[in-house]
Formats: structure tokens, C-alpha cells, sequence
């Protein structure tokens, strides 16, 4: 029969240290957002850099790379405004209009290397 302790682990089973969420230093692992949010707060409050990547086990490359996605993030739902009527309609208009340009050009090039290739049909006599 299997023994239980009284802290509900098997015989044997190594202890772990309670993870605080976050990969440990020489290991790799997925940060969740909230973890990455709370790392680029302590930096925007003026945490040192160095400290908080040591202390999260990632790189000061990756802990910038998060804070910059913050803040153009930000900026951009500061800049953005709900749209109108009249400027949906326009961009959806611009979106099929460049659609059609596109699709006149392959035509074109089309075209152009069908006639390079042979030459235009000839008509056919009639009987």
C-alpha cells in the first residue's frame, strides 16, 4: 500500500520551491500576461531594469521588448476614436477599390505575357 504523508505528497516525491509564476532562471517557460503587465509596471515606476529581469529570470532584451509593446499599445487605444458612418463607408471603399486595382494589374500582366508569348488569334476564314 502506497503511505500518504500528512502533507497529502507521495514517499519520496522531491520538494519543490513555490514558483512564483515565472520561468526560473536558466529555465524557459511562458509568462502569463498579468506577470508581464506587473513586470512593465514596476520598470514604468522606476524599478531598475537589471533587478527586475533578475528577478523575473528573463532577459533585459525581453523585459524591454514587453514595456515597448506596452506603451505602443497604449498609445495607440489614446489615439484611436470610434469612426463614423461616412469614414467606415470610405474605408471599406478603399478597401475594394484597392482590391480591384490589384486584381486590373495581374490582369494586365496577364495579358501582357500571353501576347509576348504567341500572337493574338487569328481570324478564321470563311467557308
Amino acid at each position: 500500500m502506497d503511505e500518504q504523508k500528512t502533507d497529502g505528497t507521495r514517499p519520496g516525491a522531491a520538494k519543490r520551491p513555490q514558483e512564483s509564476g515565472v520561468a526560473a532562471p536558466g529555465r524557459r517557460g511562458r509568462t502569463s500576461r498579468q506577470r508581464k503587465t506587473a513586470a512593465v509596471l514596476r520598470l514604468l515606476r522606476g524599478e531598475d531594469l537589471e533587478t527586475v529581469s533578475r528577478g523575473l529570470g528573463v532577459t533585459a532584451a525581453t523585459l524591454t521588448g514587453w514595456r515597448d509593446a506596452f506603451l505602443t499599445a497604449g498609445e495607440a487605444a489614446l489615439t484611436t476614436r470610434p469612426g463614423t458612418g461616412e469614414e467606415l463607408e470610405s474605408d471599406r471603399l478603399k478597401v475594394r477599390l484597392g482590391a480591384a486595382l490589384i486584381e486590373r494589374d495581374l490582369l494586365n500582366e496577364k495579358i501582357a505575357l500571353l501576347e509576348a508569348n504567341r500572337p493574338l488569334a487569328r481570324h478564321r476564314r470563311k467557308p
